[in-house]
């Protein structure tokens, strides 16, 4: 089994090229090919920015989705700033929201969560918390299996969040644990804001899978080979 003790924040050669690579990986997911992607069936996909991104963020997968069929929605909060106060109760409160999401597909479909960075770990405890309500998830360099010390953004967590940037071994333990529904993490080896090993489960389980892509943390929402798995996956039946 893996341990976490062995995890280091991402070479500062991967941190220090970020803003360059996602500019170049937005530039080219306009002209990845899409004709080819599987067709949706409508159901709600609800998607979880990053932290101190937006909806803006998705916005290359949201039309995306839109584009094939999807009913696909931001999280409704905005800038996502980090849990607020106690973590439960808030989110406790997210779930709700998320919830209502949902039931606004008439067809009671079950529906897929996508969340990047931070927003992937929304999304995982969400589906946990919403059993028959969520088909599917899939998070985007999302660091579920670690703890703040293997990114660089720990200091940005504790200005936007107002608390430390720290997990326990229990709470950690909770978040590499993943959620019952099929669940996709997409990595990058070259991610230059979370250690990669953190985006990747500890041991095989049925219905989970790790899959690599090339490329930054934060062009992670719009890399063409991203999108191209997310529009494979949320294309799949459920089971």
């Amino acid at each position: 089994m893996k341990s976490t003790l062995a995890l280091r924040a991402p070479a500062l050669k991967f941190t220090g090229t970020e803003p360059v690579r996602a500019l170049v990986e937005y530039a080219s997911h306009w002209l990845a090919p899409s004709k080819d992607l599987p067709r949706g069936d409508g159901h709600t996909v609800v998607m979880f920015p990053g932290l101190a991104s937006d909806a803006k963020a998705f916005g290359p997968l949201r039309r995306l989705s839109l584009r094939l069929g999807y009913h696909a929605v931001d999280w409704g909060r905005g800038l996502n700033r980090g849990p607020q106060g106690e973590v439960d109760p808030w989110l406790a409160g997210l779930t709700d929201e998320v919830a209502q999401l949902i039931d606004q597909d008439s067809s009671a479909r079950p529906a897929t969560l996508i969340g990047w960075s931070l927003g992937g770990i929304y999304a995982r405890e969400v589906a946990k918390l919403l059993p028959g309500s969520v088909r599917r998830v899939i998070t985007l360099g999302t660091p579920f299996n670690a703890t703040a010390d293997h990114s660089r953004v720990g200091w940005l967590y504790e200005w936007l969040s107002g608390q430390p940037a720290r997990v326990d071994r229990q709470l950690s333990q909770r978040l590499a644990t993943p959620p019952s529904v099929p669940t996709t993490s997409i990595y990058s080896r070259s991610d230059g804001v979370v250690a990669w090993q953190a985006c990747t489960h500890s041991r095989p389980r049925a219905g989970v899978e790790d899959i690599e892509v090339p490329g930054s943390h934060l062009g992670m929402a719009w890399n063409p080979a991203t999108l191209r798995i997310v529009a494979e996956r949320l294309a799949r039946p459920t089971m």
